[in-house]
């Protein structure tokens, strides 16, 4: 088989999946680094949540630049730039070009949190998982291997429990909202430590 031709569309299939499943481990990474539960190496943790972020973002220009070369598609620079103007299957290759600029907007505000300010910067961050979830539609869409049983595989290793851990996230928010976390009422002292009678015997 001759690649030659088809060289621009196998590297775009591969740096899109390269994507979504670095993607996919970087919100996993990212919710277990937020987690409240005490033992996580949150130094570690946040160097590779970065460290993903940031080859994500590569993989996704990676993604996009080589359609370009591609004689088929032939998208040009609006194609690839511009959401629902392509004429690929527009509203998921719109989708996956929303996504993008998401990820690389949130993902690059990491280094200006100062400026922002911590709490609006992580306020803004949670919106990462919805760009992320319009990536996993854009593939699934749009993708050309989304039917692949191999690429299924691989990208259910990542993307179930990214999505698992994400659903817990939610539901220990809105379970937090309703007060169901909030701690028992402290008793009074006189329960919480009664006065111990003096036996009969005691003098």
């Amino acid at each position: 088989m001759n690649v030659a031709p088809h060289l621009f569309w196998i590297t775009s299939r591969a740096g899109g999946g390269a994507a979504l499943l670095l993607a996919s481990a970087s919100v996993a990474v990212g919710l277990m680094m937020s987690s409240k539960r005490p033992g996580a190496n949150k130094r570690d943790l946040r160097a590779v949540h970065e460290a993903m972020s940031l080859t994500t973002l590569a993989m996704v220009a990676l993604h996009g630049l080589s359609l370009l070369g591609d004689s088929y598609l032939s998208p040009g620079l609006a194609g690839i730039a511009i959401p629902f103007v392509g004429f690929y299957r527009p509203l998921w290759t719109g989708l996956g070009i929303v996504a993008g600029y998401g990820l690389a907007a949130l993902g690059l505000t990491y280094y200006l949190r100062d400026r922002i300010g911590a709490a609006r910067w992580r306020r803004l961050h949670r919106l990462t998982a919805v760009f992320w979830l319009a990536a996993v539609a854009h593939t699934i869409g749009a993708g050309t291997d989304a039917a692949q049983w191999w690429f299924l595989g691989a990208s259910a290793a990542l993307v179930i429990p990214a999505g698992a851990l994400l659903i817990l996230r939610w539901l220990g928010r809105r379970w937090d909202a309703r007060g169901y976390s909030n701690p028992a009422p402290a008793l009074p002292a006189s329960l919480a430590n009664p006065i111990r009678r003096p036996s009969k015997g005691w003098r």
